[in-house]
C-alpha cells in the first residue's frame, strides 16, 4: 500500500540515520554532562526504523491528519525522539541545543509543547492507554493511520499498562504497535531485580497480542517486524526488543544508569567513536 510521506529508506542509509541519531543524543547531553542518554542510545535504532522507514510522517506539517501517531510513554527519552524529530526536518538541528535549557519547548521530559510530541506522559504507565484511544478514534474515522507505542520494560508493572493490553485485543485493534524496549533498567535497577516478570512474551500472547521478539538493533529485523504488524489484521501487535542502554559508546554500552553521567571527556570520546 502507498503510504504518503513514508521514506522506507533501508541498509546503509538507515544506518546512518540511526548513527546520526546517536550522535545528536550525545551533543545534546553533552552540555548538562548528565541525562537519559543510555536510554536515547539504546533507543535509536527503533526510532530510526521508525522515523526514516515505517511510518507516514509530514515533517512540514507534524499535525497532519493523515500521519502515522507516535506515543512516546517513557517521555525521560524525549532526547532520542527530539533527534529523530530534528533528522526527519521537523525542527532545524541547530534548535536541539536547546535541550534541557529553561523556557526551551526540547524539555528533558518530553511534552507537547514541540511539535511532533503526540502527548505528554510523564507519568509512567500511561502510553499505551492514550495510544488505544488514538486507535480507537483512528478506526471509527477509517482512517489508514497507525498508532505505535514505545513502552519500556518497566512500565509493564503498572496497571494501567495491562489494562491497555486487555482493551486493544478486546477492541482487535489491528491499527496499533506496541514497542517494547526491554532494556531490563528502570529508576530502582534491573527490572529483573525490582520485580521479575518472568516470560513476558508468553504474558502478552495470553492478552491475545500477536507477539514479536527480537534484536532491537537489528535494523532488519524491526523493519520486518513492522511490516508483520502491518499484515496483522486480527489485532494489535508488539515487538519486544531487546536492547542495550548505551549502545553505540563503548564507555556507556551497557551501563545501567537511569541518569547517566557524561563528563566531557567521555563525551569528546563518544563523538569521537560515532564520527568514526
Amino acid at each position: 500500500m502507498n503510504r504518503p510521506h513514508r521514506l522506507g529508506l533501508e541498509g546503509a542509509a538507515l544506518a546512518d540515520k540511526a548513527l546520526r541519531l546517536r550522535r545528536h543524543v550525545v551533543r545534546m547531553v553533552a552540555p548538562i554532562a548528565e541525562g537519559y542518554v543510555g536510554q536515547g542510545l539504546g533507543a535509536a535504532d527503533i526510532l530510526a526504523a521508525l522515523y526514516f522507514n515505517e511510518m507516514a510522517f509530514d515533517p512540514d506539517d507534524p499535525g497532519w491528519e493523515g500521519r502515522d501517531r507516535f506515543i512516546l510513554s517513557p517521555a525521560h527519552y524525549g532526547v532520542g525522539l527530539f533527534a529523530a524529530l530534528a533528522e526527519r526536518g521537523a525542527l532545524p538541528v541547530q534548535e536541539l541545543a536547546q535541550y534541557g535549557v529553561d523556557g526551551s519547548p526540547l524539555e528533558i521530559i518530553a511534552s507537547e509543547r514541540l511539535p511532533g510530541v503526540e502527548a505528554t506522559c510523564g507519568s509512567l504507565g500511561m502510553g499505551l492507554s492514550v495510544g488505544v484511544g488514538m486507535a480507537l478514534t483512528l478506526r471509527r474515522r477509517a482512517s489508514a493511520s497507525r498508532v505505535y507505542v514505545l513502552i519500556g520494560d518497566g512500565e509493564m508493572q503498572e496497571g494501567e499498562t495491562w489494562e491497555a493490553v486487555m482493551s486493544a485485543s478486546a477492541f482487535k485493534l489491528s491499527n496499533i504497535c506496541a514497542i517494547v524496549d526491554v532494556n531490563d533498567m528502570q529508576v530502582d535497577g534491573s527490572t529483573k531485580s525490582v520485580m521479575d516478570m518472568g516470560n513476558i512474551a508468553a504474558k502478552w500472547r495470553a492478552f491475545g497480542w500477536n507477539t514479536i521478539t527480537l534484536d532491537g538493533h537489528d535494523l532488519d529485523a524491526l523493519l520486518a517486524a513492522f511490516a508483520a504488524a502491518r499484515a496483522h489484521v486480527e489485532g494489535p501487535t508488539v515487538l519486544l526488543a531487546d536492547t542495550i542502554p548505551g549502545r553505540g559508546v563503548t564507555a556507556l554500552e551497557g551501563r545501567k544508569a537511569h541518569f547517566a553521567k557524561l563528563p566531557p571527556d567521555v563525551a569528546a570520546q563518544a563523538l569521537v567513536e560515532l564520527e568514526g
